[in-house]
C-alpha cells in the first residue's frame, strides 16, 4: 500500500523553519527513506536548498511583516487542503510569528486556532508531547486553556471545558497512541490544589464536578492534584498524560524536561497535526546553528500516528 506523504509547512520566511525542516527531513530519510514529504512555503525558502520531497510554493515574500504572515497563512492553507483531501496523512507546521499573522489580516491567536477555523473543527486541544524526556519517562501535557492572559484564566476554566478537553485527550490517547484505558491526571488551578479551600474554591466548585463526570463516563482521572504531583505521576509512568488548567503551568514543567525535543500536537482535527515546540528564532535564522531536534520529533510522531488516524477517517467516509 502506498504511503501518503506528510505535509510540511516552512513557517515564517524570516525564521528558522526551512532550516530545521531541511535538517530534520534529511535525518528522517535515513530511517524512513520511502516516506514521502510535501513542503509548502515561499519560493525564497527553497532557493539553493535540496528539499527531500515535493515543493509547492506560495506567493513570493515581499519583504514585509504582513507579507511574511501571508506566506505562513498560504502554506498552512495548502497543507490543510492536502490533508483534508487525502493527499497527505498528517500536517507538520513550521514556526510562525503571531504579529505577522495579525498584520496579514488573521485575528486568530496562533496556528492551533487557525487550524480549527480552517477545518471547522468543533473543538481542539493543544497537547505538548515528549515521548522521552531528560528524566527518561514520557510527558504529555494538555493545556486546557492556551493563549490567554493569566487574569482571564479563572473565568474561562469551567467544568464543561475541563470535561471537553479531558475527553478529547482520552480519545486521542486511546485511538492514536493505542492506550486501551488511558490514565490521566487533572491539575488544580490554585497552589496545592487550594489545600481544601484555603487558597480558593475553584477546585471544589469546578474541578471536582468535572472529575466526577469524567469518572461516570468511564474515564480514569486523578485529581484535582497540585501541579507538581500531577507531573511527577506522569514522569513516573503512573498516568499517561496531565491536563493543565493554563498555559504556563503546563509549559514551564514541559519545557524544563524536554526543551528541544518536545512536540506540539493539535487534537480534534480531522487529521493529525504536529509542530516543534519552539518559535521562529529570528536572531539565529540563516546562521546554520538552529537545532532541528524538535522538528525531527514532530516529523517522527506524525509519521507514526498520522497514517493511523487517516486510515480511520477514510474508513468512515461514505462510499
Amino acid at each position: 500500500m502506498a504511503v501518503s506523504p506528510l505535509a510540511v509547512t516552512l513557517g515564517d520566511p524570516r525564521g528558522i523553519g526551512a532550516e530545521v525542516a531541511l535538517g530534520a527531513a534529511a535525518r528522517l530519510k535515513v530511517d524512513q527513506p520511502d516516506l514521502p514529504l510535501l513542503f509548502f512555503g515561499a519560493p525564497e525558502q527553497a532557493e539553493g536548498v535540496d528539499l527531500p520531497g515535493e515543493f509547492r510554493p506560495t506567493e513570493s515574500w515581499d519583504g514585509s511583516e504582513a507579507g511574511a504572515g501571508a506566506v505562513s497563512i498560504q502554506a498552512l492553507r495548502g497543507a490543510v487542503e492536502a490533508a483534508t483531501t487525502g493527499a497527505a496523512s498528517a500536517v507538520v507546521t513550521g514556526p510562525v510569528h503571531k504579529p505577522a499573522l495579525h498584520a496579514a489580516g488573521w485575528a486568530a491567536p496562533g496556528q492551533t486556532e487557525m487550524l480549527q477555523e480552517l477545518t471547522g473543527a468543533t473543538t481542539v486541544g493543544m497537547l505538548m508531547c515528549a515521548e522521552s524526556t531528560r528524566l527518561g519517562g514520557a510527558l504529555r501535557v494538555l493545556l486546557a486553556t492556551t493563549h490567554l492572559a493569566l487574569r482571564d484564566v479563572p473565568e474561562r476554566v469551567t467544568t464543561d471545558l475541563l470535561v471537553e478537553q479531558t475527553e478529547l485527550l482520552h480519545e486521542a490517547l486511546r485511538d492514536r497512541w493505542g492506550f486501551p484505558e488511558p490514565r490521566l491526571a487533572l491539575c488544580g488551578l490554585n497552589p496545592h490544589a487550594s489545600d481544601q479551600g484555603l487558597f480558593g474554591d475553584e477546585e471544589e466548585r469546578i474541578f471536582e464536578p468535572a472529575v466526577a463526570r469524567l469518572r461516570e463516563a468511564g474515564g480514569t482521572v486523578r485529581g484535582p492534584l497540585p501541579a507538581a504531583t500531577g507531573f511527577g505521576k506522569a514522569l513516573a509512568g503512573e498516568v499517561h498524560a496531565v491536563v493543565a488548567p493554563y498555559h504556563d503551568v503546563g509549559m514551564a514543567a514541559f519545557k524544563t524536561v524536554s526543551f528541544g525535543t518536545g512536540v506540539n500536537v493539535t487534537l480534534g482535527l480531522p487529521f493529525l497535526r504536529t509542530s516543534p515546540d519552539h518559535g521562529t528564532a529570528f536572531d539565529i535564522a540563516g546562521l546554520g546553528t538552529a537545532d532541528p531536534a524538535s522538528m525531527l520529533e514532530a516529523l517522527r510522531l506524525a509519521a507514526r500516528l498520522g497514517p493511523r488516524s487517516f486510515q480511520k477517517r477514510s474508513a468512515e467516509l461514505p462510499s
